[in-house]
């Protein structure tokens, strides 16, 4: 069985960083591409970024191009999420997932998920 745990999550002050972690354990962690989303309270589940399964191919969600970087370590069977310049519409909930079909924007082509870990931006 998969199994996808975030770490790095935390408080932050706004223009600060943080980088999230992705360990993935249970499968072969490079045949399969990944993403990142996000879930503040009482909204939808949003997709942040993603990355294909050798990491040269990268995309992401206007609201973080510029600010975020998703990046891989196939060999640490780890998924990153730089995340400079933060703002307080970034607080949210981050998770990450592991992508089976296209259209890497809709949450429904992701099979396995972490728990998620918690991100507040301090203004």
């Amino acid at each position: 069985q998969v199994q996808l745990v975030e770490s790095g999550g935390g408080l932050v002050q706004a223009g600060g960083s943080l980088r999230l972690s992705c360990a993935a354990s249970g499968g072969t962690f490079s045949t399969y591409r990944m993403g990142w989303f996000r879930q503040a309270p009482g909204k939808a589940r949003d997709f942040v970024a993603a990355i294909s399964r050798s990491g040269g191919f990268t995309d992401y969600a206007d609201s973080v191009k510029g600010r975020f970087v998703i990046s891989r370590d196939n060999g640490k069977k780890t998924v990153y999420l730089q995340m400079n310049s933060l703002k307080a519409e970034d607080t949210a909930v981050y998770y990450c997932a592991r992508l089976l079909g296209s259209d890497y924007y809709n949450d429904h082509n992701y099979d396995y998920w972490g728990q998620g870990t918690q991100v507040t931006v301090s203004s």
